[in-house]
Order: C-alpha cells, then sequence, then structure tokens
C-alpha cells in the first residue's frame, strides 16, 4: 500500500513552522528594562549583580538579584572607554568587580545567535520541506509533473495471454493475416532466410465494435511477446514538443522489450493529414506524426517489433503513413456475414446455461449488420432478462426480447396513450407490414407491435432472410412504398395524417435521393453522380456538398425525387386499398395483442393475392 504522508505533508509543515515559532517565543528572553549606568555601579556595591557581560554593541547585560528572583537589566557604557574604568570611576572597587566575574567579557549574546539562526536557516528549512512536498505530489496519481514526457503506453506480458485466436470469430481473413505476424515474431528465421521482410506496421481498418482492438490483443497472446497498448489521444498535451518525446520514450521501450508488439488505438487522433488543422496547421500533433514516421522508418529489419494500430477513418490518415516500410499492411475487419455472426454468438454464449430452444442460426438471421460488440451486448442483455425472471437457464424468449432492446431500446409498457392515439399507431404499423409483405421486394416481417420502445410508439420489425451486399432499384423502389405504407394506411383509415410518419418520410426521402444523385437511377438525368462531399480533415466529418451542376439540374434532381416518392405513395395506397379487409384485420389483432409475431401476421394476410392476377 502506498504511504499516504505526502498527502498532508502540507499540515505537517504547518505544524513544525508552529511549533518552532513557540519554542522561540518561549525562549526568547521578555524586553528587559534599561537602567542607567551609575545604577549598574550601586548594584554591583550592594553585591545584588549575579552576572554581567557587554556584548559587542557596547551593551551592558546584568542579572541582578531582587527579594530572591533574578531580574534582567541593561544599561550602556561610554564609547571608547572600558567597563572597568568606568565603573571605578563610578566608586566600584575592583575586588567587587571581580566577585562579579573574573574577566568582563566583550562577546554577543547567546540569544543573538538564536535570531540569528532562526532567521536565517528556518525560513530555508521550511522551504526545502515544502519544495519536497510538491515534488512528492507532482509524482504522485495521475499527476506526472515532472514526468510528462514519458509514455502513457500500458505493458502487458506475453507469459499470460488475456486473448487468442480462438477468442475471435467472424473473421478469418484478418486472422489469416495476422497469423504471418505470430509466425514471423515465434520463427523469424523462417522469413529471413528467404530474403522476406514482415510489415512493419499493420493497419486494423473497420467500423466500431468490429474487434479491431480484440484482434491486437490475440496477436500479442498467440505470440506470447509483451505488448504495448497506448491510445492515439495521449500522445499530445497542452505543452509543445511532449508529443515527440512520448513517442521516442514509447519506441526506446519497445526496443528494449523487443520482440514486442505495439499496439495505437484511435491512430487518427494523431495520424491525420498534416497542413488540415482549423488555422491550416497544428504544429503540436504534426510534430508528434511526424516523430512517429520517423521511429517506424527508422526500425532495423531485425528490431522485431511490430506496429498494430487501429482506426474507422482510414480516409484521414496521412499518407506517408501507409506507404510501405510503414503501415504498409491494410486488415479490414467488417461486420460479419451471417455466418460469422453465428461463430460469434457461439464464443459469447460459452459457459452460459442455455435453454434446448435456442437456436443461434435463427438469432443469426435476425441480426444483420451487428458488430462483435453488438452481439456481445445482446448475449449479456439475454442474460440479464433471464436472472431478472429468476430463471436458471436463458431461453429464446431472452434473446429475442435482447435482439429488439440492442435495436430499439427497452419496452416502455408504462406509456399511457389514449385509445384514439392507440387505434392510429396500430392501422400505422399495420399498413406498413402489409406493403412489406405484399411487394416481392421488400424483407419478410418478423414482428408487428404497438408497445412503445425507445422514442418509437410502435415499429414493425422486417428482417432480410440473408446478408446482402448489393441493392437492386426494384429493391429502393419497394421499400419506399413499405416506407409510405403507415402514412397511407392513416390516409385510407382516418382521412387525414399524423406526425408519426415523419420519420417513415425521412427515409423514404433519402433512399430517392441517393437514388437519383449518387446511383443514376433516375429515368432523365443520365449515368452520371452529382454533388461532392466537402469534408473537413481535421474534424473528420462533412460540412457539405460542392453543388457540381448548375441551377437546372437542380430543378430536374428535385423533380426526380418528387416522382419517386409520389410512385411510392401510389404503390403503396394500391396494396393497401386492394387488401383494406386484411389491414382492418391486422389493426384489429394488433390493437388486442400489442404484439404480433411473425406465424400470427402470416395467418391473417395468406390469401389470394388480387395484385397477381
Amino acid at each position: 500500500m502506498a504511504p499516504t504522508w505526502p498527502r498532508n505533508a502540507f499540515v505537517y509543515v504547518l505544524i513544525i513552522a508552529a511549533s518552532i515559532f513557540l519554542l522561540y517565543s518561549f525562549l526568547s528572553p521578555s524586553q528587559s528594562a534599561e537602567i542607567p549606568i551609575n545604577r549598574v555601579a550601586d548594584l554591583i556595591r550592594q553585591g545584588k549583580v549575579e552576572s554581567l557581560a557587554v556584548t559587542g554593541d557596547g551593551v551592558i547585560d546584568l542579572m541582578v538579584v531582587e527579594d530572591g528572583r533574578y531580574v534582567r537589566f541593561t544599561s550602556r557604557k561610554e564609547a571608547n572607554v572600558g567597563l572597568g574604568e568606568t565603573l571605578i570611576n563610578l566608586g566600584v572597587s575592583p575586588d567587587e568587580i571581580r566577585s562579579i566575574t573574573e574577566v568582563v567579557a566583550v562577546r554577543p549574546s547567546a540569544w543573538e545567535n538564536w535570531g540569528v539562526v532562526l532567521i536565517q536557516i528556518v525560513p530555508l528549512v521550511l522551504f526545502g520541506l515544502l519544495l519536497v512536498f510538491m515534488l512528492r505530489q507532482a509524482q504522485t496519481g495521475n499527476n506526472q509533473a515532472l514526468s510528462f514526457g514519458k509514455s502513457r503506453a500500458r505493458m502487458f506480458t506475453g507469459d499470460r495471454p488475456t486473448n487468442t485466436f480462438e477468442d475471435v470469430a467472424g473473421a478469418e481473413e484478418a486472422k489469416e493475416e495476422l497469423e504471418e505476424v505470430v509466425e514471423f515474431l515465434k520463427e523469424p528465421d523462417k522469413f529471413t532466410a528467404l530474403g522476406a521482410r514482415i510489415p512493419k506496421g499493420v493497419l486494423l481498418v473497420g467500423p466500431p465494435g468490429t474487434g479491431k482492438t480484440l484482434m491486437a490483443r490475440a496477436v500479442s497472446g498467440e505470440a506470447g511477446v509483451p505488448f504495448f497498448s497506448i491510445s492515439g489521444s495521449e500522445f499530445v498535451e497542452m505543452f509543445v514538443g511532449v508529443g515527440a518525446s512520448r513517442v521516442r520514450d514509447l519506441f526506446d521501450q519497445a526496443k528494449r522489450n523487443s520482440p514486442c508488439i505495439v499496439f495505437v488505438v484511435e491512430i487518427d487522433a494523431v495520424g491525420r493529414h498534416r497542413g488540415a488543422g482549423l488555422g491550416g496547421s497544428h504544429d503540436e500533433r504534426e510534430q508528434t506524426l511526424n516523430q512517429i514516421l520517423v521511429e517506424m522508418d527508422g526500425f532495423d529489419t531485425d528490431t522485431k517489433v511490430i506496429i498494430i494500430a487501429a482506426t474507422n477513418r482510414p480516409d484521414i490518415l496521412d499518407p506517408a503513413l501507409l506507404r510501405p516500410g510503414r503501415f504498409d499492411r491494410r486488415v479490414i475487419l467488417d461486420r460479419p456475414d451471417r455466418r460469422g455472426r453465428e461463430e460469434i454468438l457461439k464464443v459469447h454464449v460459452k459457459g452460459k446455461p442455455l435453454s434446448k430452444d435456442v437456436d443461434l442460426d435463427n438469432l443469426a438471421k435476425q441480426t444483420p449488420g451487428f458488430t462483435g460488440a453488438d452481439i456481445e451486448n445482446l448475449v449479456n442483455e439475454a442474460a440479464i432478462l433471464a436472472a431478472r425472471r429468476n430463471k436458471r437457464t436463458v431461453a429464446m424468449d431472452e434473446f429475442q426480447e435482447a435482439v429488439e432492446r440492442v435495436i430499439a431500446g427497452p419496452e416502455r409498457r408504462s406509456r399511457l396513450i389514449s385509445p384514439e392515439e392507440k387505434r392510429v399507431i396500430a392501422y400505422h404499423e399495420a399498413g406498413h407490414a402489409l406493403v412489406f409483405d405484399k411487394l416481392p421486394h421488400c424483407d419478410p416481417v418478423h414482428k408487428v407491435t404497438i408497445v412503445s420502445r425507445g422514442m418509437m410508439g410502435g415499429y414493425t420489425m422486417a428482417l432480410p432472410e440473408d446478408d446482402r451486399m448489393l441493392r437492386s432499384k426494384s429493391k429502393f423502389e419497394d421499400d419506399m412504398a413499405a416506407a409510405m405504407g403507415g402514412r397511407v394506411a392513416e390516409e385510407l383509415v382516418f382521412g387525414e395524417v399524423t406526425t408519426g410518419g415523419s420519420n417513415d418520410l425521412q427515409q423514404a426521402t433519402k433512399m430517392a435521393r441517393a437514388m437519383v444523385t449518387q446511383y443514376a437511377m433516375g429515368e432523365s438525368l443520365g449515368h452520371r453522380t452529382f454533388g461532392e462531399k466537402d469534408e473537413l480533415v481535421f474534424l473528420g466529418r462533412e460540412i457539405g456538398e460542392q453543388r457540381d451542376y448548375s441551377e437546372e439540374v437542380a430543378a430536374l434532381i428535385d423533380r426526380e425525387i418528387g416522382l419517386l416518392l409520389d410512385r411510392a405513395h401510389a404503390r403503396a395506397k394500391e396494396v393497401l386499398t386492394t387488401f383494406r379487409d386484411r389491414l382492418d384485420a391486422v389493426a384489429t389483432a394488433v390493437m388486442e395483442k400489442e404484439t404480433l409475431d411473425r406465424g400470427e401476421f402470416k395467418a391473417l394476410v395468406d390469401g389470394s393475392d388480387p395484385l397477381a392476377a
């Protein structure tokens, strides 16, 4: 346990100072009365003087006994005249003088010596104690005032690996790339014998939550070597030159512990394009980046230090970082596909008691777009729900509920809504679900509910059967019609619309604009894209769109977007008008049960399809 005295050192210094002051007050003599020199002579003749001394400035200090107690007096002799001569002239015999002291010494007062010591030495002692206290405080805790140039990297030894490649699922290609790094750290001679050079830096690129940090830890665990971890933001401080100093210290530590791995989290915090600051530059950040570039390029081939960095914004990194000789290998960690999600689920359910009805393949189908972090959160939420319900195993019901909690948030069953609002929400969600079901390119409906979750009054969950990389024009058109389904249902049943479809309109408009400006899926604008994104690299976000087209083309773009949305509205209206009886049936069932699963919904809408005739 660390000593706690430095935390109270200032209090101790004050106590010591107060004690010295009190001691000086008690020991220092009180102010004595001054008497004339002839009175001194009278006291000597009367035999009352116990001791007598002369200080260097001619002051006579004498101690007199009166009524059994000592009294101190002072006097002053004449200048350039000895004390003995003065006393003899005043009628004091030499014998009386010798009875007081054999030698009348000219000496400084003892109290004068103590005063000098206290005045000159004590302030220095107090200042020294205060300085020691400040230094000790600066070196404790997180306030490393005198070590701000040292690296903040945390070192993990490789003798007890916390993660291995078995803990990483859904990224087989990335593991294969990194297995070469592990093999080099274990058997470097295998590569050097053939003249091969292992990449000095590996850049892990992928969206947040895809397992970049986990992958780096797995490399360290498999290789069994020291692992240095530091965030890119920890390099730069308010002091100029601190970032470059920390980079030098980090690489010095790495060289002393080679073979090892240095992992830099979120390197885009320090590795952005040079000259892209708000004022045209950012000297301190650029000095840090320059030092990183020099250190990485200065590594010898036999140093055996691997630099692994992670980022989800590779587009804003300085090109010098990505050239061969630095981060010359890029490993992509994308969102896992259906098979990858199932493997990740298997990793995270290890050690958890599962019911026999848990179907991981079905869960993988229901979680398109989930990252590894999302799946870990899903499994944890399911376990928490099972514990809350006092179950001994985690069942499929908990996993289903956890999927919806991750996507839309927790249920808000306590939210009070009027019967009329409940009816509007039921028809709104029934409109979405029915259009989803009747249009061929829409995803199948898995759930329809009017139970509020998060900021949504109700929702319709439509999930794809398989992962999809490409999206066709027909898919866009059907999805826009499904987004319009809720608003169209309100128009048909109630004769007016509500604010409940605002988000649906935003999504439909966003899809229509992307079709026209990005994918050239319009009808009259040809095969080109419109608008280039202006991005401020230092901020790492888009700040606007550069219009590379005329006002006439802008009017045509608006017209195309309007036509696509009108067509989607018309298609949704056609579906809901044709299947009005099934719209009523689904809405009534949702009002009664609040939630319909896939089987219940399909039982209500199955039958002959008039549109197919």
